[in-house]
């Protein structure tokens, strides 16, 4: 019996694992929770449809303190800027529950957004609920939603979060413009490398 155990065992991890990709939000997905209203570093609160513009909506799952989200504070900047200038709407969410009395606080992401120049919302996720809902697991992590409030692009910002310089595909730049102009996307889906959301167990 113990055999029988061991043996399934690797094939139950790889279930495992498979069941929790899975769980993200398949691209053609309508946005999920999109009313939902959550608190902006403005101190109002704003949901996602409030957040969008003209040809849609950049959803980015953030923090402060994660060392990928610091490798890519330069290209979350400019990525958010070439949105804005493509009338899409950018909203960062800080799923980071588990942190909110130390380095998640919303003190803490007021003071970050000031840091970084935010130009646009960074908000409170509240209970990891729209992470949930996503089926978002790491910062930084990307969802692109068309006009329609349509999944067109999930995962990362580029295919090398850990080196600028060493960037060849700039995954999210490229769906961007592609969404803009109402453009098929070539890669739709990218692997997001970054920390693990903090949830409340």
């Amino acid at each position: 019996m113990k055999k029988i155990l061991f043996a399934l065992a690797p094939i139950a991890i790889a279930a495992g694992l498979a069941f929790s990709y899975g769980d993200s939000l398949p691209i053609g997905s309508d946005l999920p929770k999109a009313d939902v209203k959550m608190k902006d570093v403005s101190g109002k609160d704003i949901s996602i449809k409030d957040a969008k513009k003209e040809n849609g909506v950049l959803v980015m799952f953030s923090c402060n303190t994660c060392p990928y989200v610091i490798k890519n504070q330069v290209r979350t900047k400019n990525v958010a800027q070439l949105a804005t200038k493509y009338k899409l709407g950018v909203i960062i969410l800080n799923s980071n529950e588990a942190q909110r009395t130390s380095d998640d606080s919303f003190d803490a992401m007021k003071a970050y957004a000031k840091e970084q120049g935010y130009a646009w919302n960074y908000v409170v996720d509240k209970n990891s609920e729209l992470a949930d809902a996503f089926g978002a697991n790491r910062t930084p992590e990307c969802y692109l939603f068309d006009k329609n409030l349509k999944l067109v692009y999930h995962g990362a910002i580029d295919d090398n979060p850990s080196d600028e310089n060493a960037v060849s595909a700039q995954y999210l730049r490229t769906a961007i413009k592609a969404v803009a102009h109402n453009e098929e996307i070539a890669v739709k889906e990218s692997k997001s490398v970054g920390c693990t959301i903090k949830r409340v167990k």
